[in-house]
Protein backbone atom coordinates (compact mmCIF):
# COMPACT_ATOMS: atom_id res chain seq x y z
CA UNK A 1 0.00 0.00 0.00
CA UNK A 2 1.18 2.95 -0.84
CA UNK A 3 1.71 6.20 1.82
CA UNK A 4 -0.38 8.83 0.41
CA UNK A 5 1.86 12.38 0.66
CA UNK A 6 0.18 15.06 3.13
CA UNK A 7 0.62 19.29 1.77
CA UNK A 8 2.55 19.19 5.62
CA UNK A 9 4.62 16.35 4.24
CA UNK A 10 5.82 18.52 1.38
CA UNK A 11 6.23 21.80 3.24
CA UNK A 12 8.70 19.47 5.54
CA UNK A 13 10.86 18.18 2.73
CA UNK A 14 9.40 15.21 1.20
CA UNK A 15 9.84 14.70 -2.06
CA UNK A 16 6.60 12.79 -4.32
CA UNK A 17 8.41 9.89 -3.29
CA UNK A 18 6.27 6.27 -2.29
CA UNK A 19 9.43 4.75 -1.04
CA UNK A 20 11.42 5.83 2.02
CA UNK A 21 14.49 4.85 0.77
CA UNK A 22 14.70 6.99 -2.24
CA UNK A 23 14.31 10.32 -0.19
CA UNK A 24 17.74 11.59 -0.12
CA UNK A 25 17.70 11.89 4.16
CA UNK A 26 17.68 7.99 3.91
CA UNK A 27 21.12 8.13 2.68
CA UNK A 28 22.03 10.73 5.15
CA UNK A 29 20.63 8.64 8.02
CA UNK A 30 22.05 5.63 7.10
CA UNK A 31 25.42 7.17 6.35
CA UNK A 32 25.39 8.62 10.10
CA UNK A 33 24.56 5.58 11.50
CA UNK A 34 27.07 3.50 9.73
CA UNK A 35 29.29 6.16 11.19
CA UNK A 36 28.78 5.95 14.14
CA UNK A 37 28.33 1.91 14.84
CA UNK A 38 32.10 1.08 14.87
CA UNK A 39 32.76 3.71 17.43
CA UNK A 40 30.30 1.66 19.62
CA UNK A 41 31.82 -0.71 22.45
CA UNK A 42 29.28 -4.19 23.07
CA UNK A 43 27.08 -2.76 24.98
CA UNK A 44 26.41 0.26 22.74
CA UNK A 45 27.99 3.61 24.57
CA UNK A 46 31.08 4.85 23.24
CA UNK A 47 34.24 5.22 25.63
CA UNK A 48 35.18 9.30 24.52
CA UNK A 49 38.42 8.53 26.92
CA UNK A 50 39.64 5.19 25.15
CA UNK A 51 42.93 5.38 22.66
CA UNK A 52 41.61 6.04 19.31
CA UNK A 53 38.19 7.26 20.28
CA UNK A 54 36.43 10.17 17.87
CA UNK A 55 35.68 13.79 19.88
CA UNK A 56 32.82 13.99 21.33
CA UNK A 57 31.50 16.94 19.05
CA UNK A 58 32.15 14.43 16.29
CA UNK A 59 29.80 11.87 17.75
CA UNK A 60 26.91 14.61 18.55
CA UNK A 61 27.13 15.71 15.14
CA UNK A 62 26.43 12.21 13.78
CA UNK A 63 23.46 11.95 16.12
CA UNK A 64 22.35 15.85 15.13
CA UNK A 65 22.13 14.08 11.08
CA UNK A 66 20.37 10.94 12.30
CA UNK A 67 17.88 13.58 14.02
CA UNK A 68 17.29 15.87 10.85
CA UNK A 69 16.93 12.95 8.88
CA UNK A 70 14.35 11.03 11.03
CA UNK A 71 12.60 14.17 11.51
CA UNK A 72 12.51 14.97 7.37
CA UNK A 73 10.95 11.28 7.22
CA UNK A 74 8.61 10.93 9.70
CA UNK A 75 5.59 12.70 7.74
CA UNK A 76 6.47 10.16 4.63
CA UNK A 77 4.96 7.67 7.47
CA UNK A 78 2.07 9.21 10.01
CA UNK A 79 1.37 6.13 11.37
CA UNK A 80 4.80 5.98 12.84
CA UNK A 81 5.19 9.65 14.09
CA UNK A 82 4.72 8.84 17.95
CA UNK A 83 7.71 6.24 17.87
CA UNK A 84 9.92 8.96 15.37
CA UNK A 85 9.64 11.62 18.07
CA UNK A 86 10.18 8.97 20.85
CA UNK A 87 12.89 7.89 19.17
CA UNK A 88 14.45 11.60 18.74
CA UNK A 89 13.78 12.54 22.26
CA UNK A 90 15.88 8.85 23.39
CA UNK A 91 18.69 9.93 20.69
CA UNK A 92 19.05 13.13 22.13
CA UNK A 93 18.99 11.91 25.97
CA UNK A 94 21.81 9.57 24.76
CA UNK A 95 24.16 12.22 23.53
CA UNK A 96 23.49 14.56 26.18
CA UNK A 97 24.21 12.17 28.79
CA UNK A 98 27.65 11.38 27.20
CA UNK A 99 26.96 8.53 24.82
CA UNK A 100 26.82 5.91 27.83
CA UNK A 101 25.04 2.60 27.75
CA UNK A 102 21.91 3.39 25.45
CA UNK A 103 18.41 2.94 26.79
CA UNK A 104 15.45 3.60 24.24
CA UNK A 105 12.60 1.54 26.02
CA UNK A 106 10.38 4.83 25.42
CA UNK A 107 11.19 4.53 21.74
CA UNK A 108 10.59 0.93 22.05
CA UNK A 109 7.33 1.79 23.79
CA UNK A 110 6.04 3.59 21.02
CA UNK A 111 6.68 1.85 18.52
CA UNK A 112 3.32 -0.22 17.55
CA UNK A 113 3.70 -1.76 14.00
CA UNK A 114 1.17 -4.97 15.01
CA UNK A 115 -1.51 -2.31 16.10
CA UNK A 116 -2.24 -1.61 12.43
CA UNK A 117 -0.91 -4.50 9.86
CA UNK A 118 -1.79 -3.12 6.66
CA UNK A 119 -0.05 -4.47 3.32
CA UNK A 120 2.47 -2.63 1.75
CA UNK A 121 3.10 -0.30 4.26
CA UNK A 122 6.67 1.01 5.23
CA UNK A 123 8.49 1.61 8.75
CA UNK A 124 12.03 3.34 9.69
CA UNK A 125 13.17 1.57 12.53
CA UNK A 126 16.40 2.70 14.36
CA UNK A 127 17.06 1.18 17.61
CA UNK A 128 20.79 0.09 19.60
CA UNK A 129 19.97 -3.60 19.32
CA UNK A 130 22.10 -6.65 18.42
CA UNK A 131 20.62 -8.78 15.67
CA UNK A 132 19.84 -12.74 15.63
CA UNK A 133 22.62 -14.79 13.38
CA UNK A 134 23.99 -11.52 12.90
CA UNK A 135 25.69 -8.84 15.40
CA UNK A 136 26.14 -10.03 18.47
CA UNK A 137 26.46 -5.92 19.87
CA UNK A 138 24.20 -3.30 20.51
CA UNK A 139 24.96 -1.22 17.80
CA UNK A 140 22.67 0.99 16.15
CA UNK A 141 20.81 -0.56 13.55
CA UNK A 142 18.62 1.45 10.81
CA UNK A 143 16.04 -0.38 8.35
CA UNK A 144 13.52 0.38 5.71
CA UNK A 145 10.65 -2.63 6.03
CA UNK A 146 7.65 -2.78 4.43
CA UNK A 147 4.67 -5.34 5.47
CA UNK A 148 3.61 -8.22 4.54
CA UNK A 149 0.12 -8.67 5.24
CA UNK A 150 -2.43 -9.42 2.10
CA UNK A 151 -5.90 -10.10 2.72
CA UNK A 152 -5.82 -13.61 2.34
CA UNK A 153 -3.02 -13.77 5.43
CA UNK A 154 -4.93 -11.93 7.91
CA UNK A 155 -8.31 -13.72 6.98
CA UNK A 156 -6.62 -16.48 8.35
CA UNK A 157 -4.98 -14.91 11.11
CA UNK A 158 -8.76 -13.63 12.06
CA UNK A 159 -10.01 -17.25 12.16
CA UNK A 160 -7.90 -19.67 12.74
CA UNK A 161 -4.20 -18.90 13.22
CA UNK A 162 -4.82 -16.06 16.15
CA UNK A 163 -0.92 -14.30 16.43
CA UNK A 164 -2.08 -10.37 16.95
CA UNK A 165 2.34 -9.74 17.16
CA UNK A 166 2.98 -11.29 14.36
CA UNK A 167 4.60 -9.14 11.26
CA UNK A 168 5.55 -10.44 7.93
CA UNK A 169 8.20 -7.99 6.64
CA UNK A 170 10.64 -7.32 3.52
CA UNK A 171 13.74 -5.43 3.39
CA UNK A 172 14.00 -2.22 1.76
CA UNK A 173 17.54 -1.17 2.86
CA UNK A 174 19.39 -2.15 6.18
CA UNK A 175 22.77 -1.06 7.94
CA UNK A 176 25.86 -3.40 8.20
CA UNK A 177 23.86 -6.12 11.16
CA UNK A 178 21.40 -7.09 8.83
CA UNK A 179 24.61 -7.29 5.81
CA UNK A 180 24.37 -10.74 7.92
CA UNK A 181 22.39 -13.86 8.22
CA UNK A 182 19.88 -12.12 10.35
CA UNK A 183 16.10 -12.83 9.18
CA UNK A 184 14.64 -11.31 12.38
CA UNK A 185 13.82 -7.71 13.82
CA UNK A 186 12.83 -8.84 17.70
CA UNK A 187 12.33 -6.31 20.51
CA UNK A 188 14.40 -8.38 22.97
CA UNK A 189 17.10 -7.46 20.99
CA UNK A 190 17.20 -3.67 21.63
CA UNK A 191 18.82 -2.02 24.41
CA UNK A 192 16.74 -1.00 27.40
CA UNK A 193 16.94 0.05 31.10
CA UNK A 194 14.16 -2.68 31.55
CA UNK A 195 12.64 -5.14 30.00
CA UNK A 196 9.04 -4.30 29.23
CA UNK A 197 6.10 -6.33 30.98
CA UNK A 198 5.53 -8.01 27.57
CA UNK A 199 6.15 -7.26 24.34
CA UNK A 200 3.72 -6.28 21.58
CA UNK A 201 5.10 -7.17 18.19
CA UNK A 202 7.69 -9.94 16.41
CA UNK A 203 9.12 -9.73 12.87
CA UNK A 204 10.82 -12.30 10.22
CA UNK A 205 11.88 -11.04 7.40
CA UNK A 206 9.79 -13.27 4.57
CA UNK A 207 11.86 -12.09 1.58
CA UNK A 208 15.53 -13.06 2.70
CA UNK A 209 14.47 -16.69 3.71
CA UNK A 210 12.83 -16.83 0.70
CA UNK A 211 15.57 -16.05 -1.58
CA UNK A 212 17.90 -17.73 0.32
CA UNK A 213 15.69 -20.91 0.25
CA UNK A 214 15.73 -20.80 -3.44
CA UNK A 215 19.13 -20.55 -3.87
CA UNK A 216 20.43 -23.38 -1.59
CA UNK A 217 17.30 -25.27 -2.88
CA UNK A 218 18.05 -25.03 -6.60
CA UNK A 219 21.73 -25.93 -5.58
CA UNK A 220 20.84 -28.84 -3.50
CA UNK A 221 18.34 -29.65 -6.29
CA UNK A 222 20.81 -29.75 -8.67
CA UNK A 223 23.53 -31.31 -6.93
CA UNK A 224 21.33 -34.33 -5.81
CA UNK A 225 19.99 -34.58 -9.20
CA UNK A 226 16.68 -34.16 -7.73
CA UNK A 227 13.37 -34.89 -9.68
CA UNK A 228 11.01 -32.40 -9.02
CA UNK A 229 7.21 -31.85 -9.72
CA UNK A 230 6.86 -29.08 -12.14
CA UNK A 231 4.19 -27.17 -10.17
CA UNK A 232 7.44 -27.07 -7.03
CA UNK A 233 9.88 -26.13 -9.80
CA UNK A 234 8.04 -23.48 -10.46
CA UNK A 235 7.52 -22.43 -6.96
CA UNK A 236 11.28 -22.59 -6.47
CA UNK A 237 12.04 -20.45 -9.34
CA UNK A 238 9.28 -17.93 -8.40
CA UNK A 239 10.82 -15.14 -5.54
CA UNK A 240 6.70 -13.91 -4.97
CA UNK A 241 5.23 -17.22 -4.27
CA UNK A 242 8.27 -18.36 -2.04
CA UNK A 243 7.73 -14.89 0.22
CA UNK A 244 3.67 -15.96 0.37
CA UNK A 245 4.99 -19.45 1.18
CA UNK A 246 7.24 -18.84 4.20
CA UNK A 247 4.89 -15.68 5.22
CA UNK A 248 2.51 -18.40 6.29
CA UNK A 249 4.90 -20.78 8.02
CA UNK A 250 6.33 -18.20 9.59
CA UNK A 251 2.84 -17.40 11.14
CA UNK A 252 1.80 -20.58 12.18
CA UNK A 253 5.62 -21.73 13.31
CA UNK A 254 5.26 -18.74 15.79
CA UNK A 255 1.98 -18.98 17.48
CA UNK A 256 2.75 -22.98 17.34
CA UNK A 257 5.82 -22.00 20.37
CA UNK A 258 2.58 -21.08 23.07
CA UNK A 259 0.15 -24.11 21.84
CA UNK A 260 0.10 -27.34 22.27
CA UNK A 261 1.18 -30.15 25.11
CA UNK A 262 3.74 -27.84 27.05
CA UNK A 263 5.83 -29.29 29.49
CA UNK A 264 7.83 -26.42 30.03
CA UNK A 265 8.20 -22.73 28.76
CA UNK A 266 7.51 -22.75 25.07
CA UNK A 267 10.93 -20.45 24.81
CA UNK A 268 13.03 -21.67 27.71
CA UNK A 269 13.94 -18.14 28.34
CA UNK A 270 16.40 -18.28 30.91
CA UNK A 271 15.87 -22.05 31.02
CA UNK A 272 19.45 -24.14 30.72
CA UNK A 273 18.47 -27.10 28.74
CA UNK A 274 20.32 -29.72 25.89
CA UNK A 275 20.43 -28.09 22.53
CA UNK A 276 18.47 -31.22 21.33
CA UNK A 277 14.88 -29.85 23.26
CA UNK A 278 15.47 -26.68 21.27
CA UNK A 279 15.92 -28.29 18.64
CA UNK A 280 12.92 -30.59 18.85
CA UNK A 281 11.00 -27.10 19.93
CA UNK A 282 11.80 -25.51 16.60
CA UNK A 283 10.37 -28.63 14.83
CA UNK A 284 7.67 -29.02 16.58
CA UNK A 285 6.54 -25.85 15.04
CA UNK A 286 8.10 -26.34 11.87
CA UNK A 287 5.89 -29.68 11.71
CA UNK A 288 3.10 -27.94 12.72
CA UNK A 289 3.03 -25.63 10.27
CA UNK A 290 3.44 -28.49 7.58
CA UNK A 291 0.02 -30.29 9.32
CA UNK A 292 -1.70 -27.16 9.02
CA UNK A 293 -0.35 -26.96 5.63
CA UNK A 294 -1.70 -29.82 4.36
CA UNK A 295 -4.95 -29.01 6.00
CA UNK A 296 -5.07 -25.79 4.01
CA UNK A 297 -4.45 -27.22 0.97
CA UNK A 298 -7.60 -29.51 1.45
CA UNK A 299 -9.34 -26.04 1.89
CA UNK A 300 -8.30 -24.71 -1.63
CA UNK A 301 -5.08 -22.57 -0.19
CA UNK A 302 -2.96 -22.15 -3.24
CA UNK A 303 -0.05 -20.94 -0.82
CA UNK A 304 -0.79 -24.28 1.62
CA UNK A 305 1.12 -26.79 -0.84
CA UNK A 306 4.20 -24.34 -1.16
CA UNK A 307 4.51 -23.92 2.60
CA UNK A 308 4.81 -27.89 2.76
CA UNK A 309 7.57 -27.92 0.22
CA UNK A 310 9.38 -25.49 1.46
CA UNK A 311 9.32 -27.09 5.30
CA UNK A 312 10.73 -30.10 3.69
CA UNK A 313 13.41 -28.63 1.36
CA UNK A 314 14.46 -26.04 3.68
CA UNK A 315 14.91 -28.25 6.70
CA UNK A 316 16.31 -31.11 4.78
CA UNK A 317 18.85 -29.29 2.43
CA UNK A 318 19.69 -25.76 4.48
CA UNK A 319 19.27 -26.49 7.97
CA UNK A 320 21.66 -29.40 8.36
CA UNK A 321 24.66 -27.40 6.84
CA UNK A 322 24.48 -23.99 7.79
CA UNK A 323 26.20 -22.62 10.58
CA UNK A 324 29.47 -24.10 13.40
CA UNK A 325 28.52 -27.45 14.31
CA UNK A 326 28.26 -26.45 17.82
CA UNK A 327 25.00 -26.75 19.62
CA UNK A 328 22.93 -26.18 16.39
CA UNK A 329 19.60 -27.23 17.20
CA UNK A 330 17.94 -25.83 13.92
CA UNK A 331 20.50 -28.37 12.22
CA UNK A 332 19.61 -31.20 14.21
CA UNK A 333 16.30 -30.70 13.56
CA UNK A 334 16.66 -30.96 9.72
CA UNK A 335 19.10 -34.48 10.58
CA UNK A 336 16.44 -35.59 12.51
CA UNK A 337 13.92 -34.73 9.52
CA UNK A 338 15.78 -36.20 6.55
CA UNK A 339 16.90 -39.26 8.62
CA UNK A 340 12.83 -40.02 9.80
CA UNK A 341 11.59 -39.60 6.10
CA UNK A 342 15.05 -42.13 5.35
CA UNK A 343 14.48 -45.17 7.81
CA UNK A 344 10.50 -44.86 5.86
CA UNK A 345 11.34 -44.87 2.91
CA UNK A 346 9.79 -41.68 1.98
CA UNK A 347 13.69 -40.60 0.79
CA UNK A 348 16.03 -43.12 -0.52
CA UNK A 349 19.97 -41.82 -2.06
CA UNK A 350 20.59 -44.43 -4.59
CA UNK A 351 22.92 -44.26 -7.69
CA UNK A 352 23.75 -40.80 -6.87
CA UNK A 353 20.61 -39.60 -6.96
CA UNK A 354 17.74 -38.34 -4.11
CA UNK A 355 14.32 -39.67 -5.06
CA UNK A 356 11.55 -38.65 -2.70
CA UNK A 357 7.79 -40.08 -2.84
CA UNK A 358 5.70 -37.45 -3.23
CA UNK A 359 2.59 -38.97 -2.14
CA UNK A 360 3.51 -40.28 1.42
CA UNK A 361 6.23 -37.46 2.41
CA UNK A 362 2.82 -35.48 3.82
CA UNK A 363 1.65 -38.87 6.08
CA UNK A 364 4.85 -39.51 6.91
CA UNK A 365 5.86 -36.14 8.09
CA UNK A 366 2.82 -35.81 10.11
CA UNK A 367 3.86 -38.91 11.41
CA UNK A 368 7.32 -37.34 12.78
CA UNK A 369 4.53 -34.65 14.27
CA UNK A 370 3.00 -37.03 15.90
CA UNK A 371 5.59 -38.51 17.74
CA UNK A 372 6.87 -35.23 19.23
CA UNK A 373 3.88 -34.24 20.05
CA UNK A 374 3.20 -37.67 22.11
CA UNK A 375 6.42 -36.38 23.54
CA UNK A 376 5.63 -33.43 24.54
CA UNK A 377 2.04 -35.17 26.06
CA UNK A 378 4.08 -37.74 27.71
CA UNK A 379 6.48 -34.83 29.36
CA UNK A 380 4.01 -33.46 31.39
CA UNK A 381 3.70 -35.59 33.69
CA UNK A 382 7.80 -36.61 34.06
CA UNK A 383 10.82 -34.92 36.07
CA UNK A 384 12.62 -32.71 33.97
CA UNK A 385 15.85 -35.14 33.61
CA UNK A 386 13.40 -38.32 32.80
CA UNK A 387 11.99 -35.65 30.03
CA UNK A 388 14.93 -34.77 28.97
CA UNK A 389 16.26 -38.77 28.39
CA UNK A 390 13.04 -39.14 26.50
CA UNK A 391 13.83 -36.59 24.38
CA UNK A 392 17.32 -38.20 23.82
CA UNK A 393 16.14 -41.56 23.12
CA UNK A 394 13.90 -40.35 20.50
CA UNK A 395 16.23 -38.64 18.69
CA UNK A 396 18.66 -40.95 18.74
CA UNK A 397 16.61 -43.28 17.29
CA UNK A 398 16.82 -41.86 13.84
CA UNK A 399 20.30 -40.05 14.44
CA UNK A 400 23.78 -41.66 15.84
CA UNK A 401 25.08 -39.83 19.11
CA UNK A 402 28.53 -38.38 19.13
CA UNK A 403 30.93 -42.33 20.05
CA UNK A 404 32.21 -40.22 22.81
CA UNK A 405 29.08 -39.00 24.01
CA UNK A 406 28.30 -39.37 28.28
CA UNK A 407 24.43 -39.04 27.38
CA UNK A 408 24.39 -41.80 24.76
CA UNK A 409 25.66 -44.35 27.61
CA UNK A 410 22.72 -43.68 29.84
CA UNK A 411 21.91 -42.41 33.38
CA UNK A 412 24.35 -44.34 34.96
CA UNK A 413 27.12 -42.48 33.37
CA UNK A 414 25.88 -39.01 34.96
CA UNK A 415 26.53 -37.61 38.34
CA UNK A 416 22.44 -37.27 38.52
CA UNK A 417 23.19 -36.03 42.01
CA UNK A 418 24.08 -32.78 40.38
CA UNK A 419 20.93 -30.46 39.37
CA UNK A 420 20.02 -31.27 35.81
CA UNK A 421 21.01 -27.69 34.29
CA UNK A 422 25.06 -28.81 35.49
CA UNK A 423 24.46 -32.11 33.35
CA UNK A 424 24.20 -29.51 30.35
CA UNK A 425 27.75 -29.56 30.48
CA UNK A 426 28.13 -33.39 29.64
CA UNK A 427 26.71 -32.61 27.04
CA UNK A 428 29.07 -32.23 23.83
CA UNK A 429 28.94 -29.67 21.39
CA UNK A 430 28.33 -32.07 18.56
CA UNK A 431 26.33 -34.20 20.35
CA UNK A 432 25.08 -35.64 16.70
CA UNK A 433 27.64 -35.44 13.94
CA UNK A 434 26.42 -34.57 10.72
CA UNK A 435 26.12 -38.19 8.96
CA UNK A 436 28.23 -39.09 5.99
CA UNK A 437 25.61 -37.55 3.32
CA UNK A 438 25.55 -34.06 5.36
CA UNK A 439 29.26 -34.27 4.78
CA UNK A 440 29.61 -34.92 1.52
CA UNK A 441 26.46 -32.51 0.58
CA UNK A 442 27.95 -29.53 3.23
CA UNK A 443 31.34 -29.81 1.11
CA UNK A 444 29.46 -29.47 -2.12
CA UNK A 445 27.50 -26.43 -1.17
CA UNK A 446 29.44 -24.38 1.32
CA UNK A 447 30.32 -21.65 -1.23
CA UNK A 448 26.23 -21.39 -1.87
CA UNK A 449 25.13 -20.99 2.04
CA UNK A 450 28.09 -18.38 2.08
CA UNK A 451 26.90 -16.59 -0.19
CA UNK A 452 23.10 -16.27 1.12
CA UNK A 453 24.51 -13.65 3.95
CA UNK A 454 22.86 -10.34 3.91
CA UNK A 455 20.59 -11.62 0.65
CA UNK A 456 17.30 -9.85 -0.90
CA UNK A 457 14.83 -10.40 -2.86
CA UNK A 458 16.42 -8.01 -5.22
CA UNK A 459 19.94 -10.01 -5.25
CA UNK A 460 17.65 -13.01 -6.66
CA UNK A 461 16.26 -10.65 -9.42
CA UNK A 462 20.04 -9.08 -10.26
CA UNK A 463 20.82 -12.40 -10.68
CA UNK A 464 17.63 -13.96 -13.20
CA UNK A 465 18.50 -10.77 -14.96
Amino acid sequence: MTEILTSTAVKTDILSVDRVVEHPAWAELKGAVEAIRPWQSADGSIDLTAEGAPPGDDVRARVETVIAAVERLSPLLPHDAAYHTALVADLRRWADTGFGVPDFLDSLLAFQPAAERADGRQHLVLFPMYTQNGNPDRNFEAVVLRMVWPEWLAELERTRYDNPLFLGITFEDFTAGYDTNSAVLFPETIAVREAPERFTWGGIFCDREAARFRRITEAAVETLRLDLPADIADMIGDQERCQQAFVLWDMVHDRTHSHGDLPFDPFMIKQRQPFWMYGLEELRCDLTAFKEAVKLEADGYAQARDVQFAVLFDRMFRFPITGERVRNYDGLGGQLLFSYLHKHDVVRWTDNTLHIDWERAPQVTNQLCGEIEKLYRDGIDRPKLVHWFAAYDLVSTYLAPHPGSVWAKGPDALDLALPPRKLVDDVLPDEFPLSMFYEALAKKLRGVVASTKGITAADMERVAA
